[in-house]
């Protein structure tokens, strides 16, 4: 679905005003884009279809605190890795206690073995790289902002950005693209690559 921004902006003022027929269509307008950012985070597609379900229940529940500094749909992306990290803290949790109560019990989380070559490098990066890696290459975001969104530094970002290229080029050694994009990153000191890591 194409919206215009002009669209946006007036369901975003119907939805405030509690018009859930203009939030259904941002929901429509925004939703995969949203989802996007929640499968290549999760690795999981029934994951991410609860993280997005959950990432616009929340936007509906707070749409009375955007204040509009940034785009909404920067807004909803806030929102979604915040809900995707937070499961992620849950599950590890729940790994925890598992292995207290069953050393010997295993779980999978990435049983998905339809994806292409590059999702599946994508996926199979650390969590923090493909965190990083997901939000730059894929959303755009500035270095900057991603260090905001996952609390962490304007450095461990680039860091962790760097190191996702890099074991990108590992796993994909026919794919040049990513030994080129340097865009703008300097290359990290190993000082700053050890303490990120």
């Amino acid at each position: 679905m194409t919206t215009t921004s002009l669209e946006e902006q007036a369901w975003l003022e119907n939805a405030r005003r509690g018009d859930t027929r203009a939030f259904e269509m941002l929901y429509r307008s925004l939703a995969p884009n949203v989802y996007g950012l929640c499968l290549r985070l999760a690795r999981d597609a029934a994951e991410a279809q609860d993280c997005l379900q959950e990432t616009f229940v929340r936007a509906w529940q707070r749409l009375g605190d955007f204040r509009g500094d940034s785009r909404l749909g920067t807004w909803l992306h806030r929102i979604a890795v915040n809900e995707v990290l937070g499961r992620r803290r849950h599950e590890a949790m729940e790994r925890r206690h598992l292995s207290l109560v069953d050393p010997d019990a295993r779980r999978s989380f990435n049983d998905s073995a339809t994806l292409q070559d590059l999702e599946q490098a994508v996926s199979n990066l650390p969590d923090r790289a493909r965190e990083v890696f997901v939000l730059r290459a894929i959303y755009g975001y500035k270095h900057e902002e991603i260090a905001e969104l996952l609390k962490i530094t304007t450095s461990t970002s680039k860091t962790q950005h760097h190191r996702a290229r890099k074991l990108l080029m590992a796993a994909l050694p026919d794919r040049a693209e990513f030994a080129d994009a340097d865009d703008g990153d300097s290359a990290p000191d190993a000082s700053a690559q050890g303490a990120a890591e």
